[in-house]
């Protein structure tokens, strides 16, 4: 099981630190509805994250590794998605001079907590990035050849680490908002401004690792 969780650890941090879903989650602190819309984007992010990597998960588990052509099949679904990752990398550093902020964002003001939770499940589960991130993980934790227990306890690892960058600043807002509300507008503009530079950096390191354990497999 560690061996596995090792696996899925640097996918967690490369959701974690993505730049877009901490910037909404500063950009809701930071709103007149700062406190029901930010626990709705938390529990959001949570579900999307725990959706796309438990289905991806149970599918992939279904598939019996000790079968010479279904072995090749994961590790050739490994390297077309670390692929993928690798050109949303070059498609990100293209655009790194971009530092406008998108339409909504703008929009994050007058979202109720339905709304946040929404935004939440879609930025986990329909953004490219954290998508393939989620699936690699999803594939790793359902070819490991582990038990339904350890895949579970692997999943909850994942998503605990993946969330946690999103779940802090919501946390902490709701116990020391005063003190936090600088800092956070700090952090905003820093990650608006090298967005792309950081989803760039992160893709890229994350594609490179996802290719390579697929040829490992073949």
């Amino acid at each position: 099981m560690l061996d596995v969780i090792g696996d899925v650890l640097a996918l967690a941090i490369g959701v974690a630190i993505s730049p877009i879903p901490i910037i909404a989650a500063i950009l809701m602190l930071l709103s007149k509805n700062a406190g029901a819309s930010s626990i709705g984007f938390g529990i959001g992010w949570v579900v999307g994250i725990v959706a796309v990597t438990g289905i991806v998960m149970l599918l992939s588990g279904s598939i019996h590794t000790e079968n010479s052509e279904s072995s090749t099949a994961v590790s050739t679904t490994k390297i077309v998605v670390g692929a993928l990752l690798v050109l949303l990398a070059g498609r990100q550093w293209q655009t790194r001079s971009d530092t406008s902020v998108p339409k909504w964002m703008q929009a994050i003001d007058q979202l109720t907590m339905p709304r946040a939770a929404a935004l939440g499940v879609a930025l986990a589960a329909v953004n490219p990035k954290n998508l393939l991130l989620c699936v690699s993980a999803g594939i790793a934790i359902g070819t490991g050849g582990l038990g339904g227990g350890q895949e579970v306890v692997v999943l909850v690892v994942f998503t605990a680490i993946a969330a946690i960058s999103v779940l802090v600043p919501v946390l902490g807002y709701l116990v020391a908002a005063d003190r936090m509300s600088g800092a956070l507008a700090s952090l905003k503009n820093w990650l608006l401004a090298n967005n792309h530079a950081v989803m760039a950096t992160l893709l890229l390191v994350m594609g490179a690792v996802v290719i390579g354990k697929g040829l490992r497999g073949l």
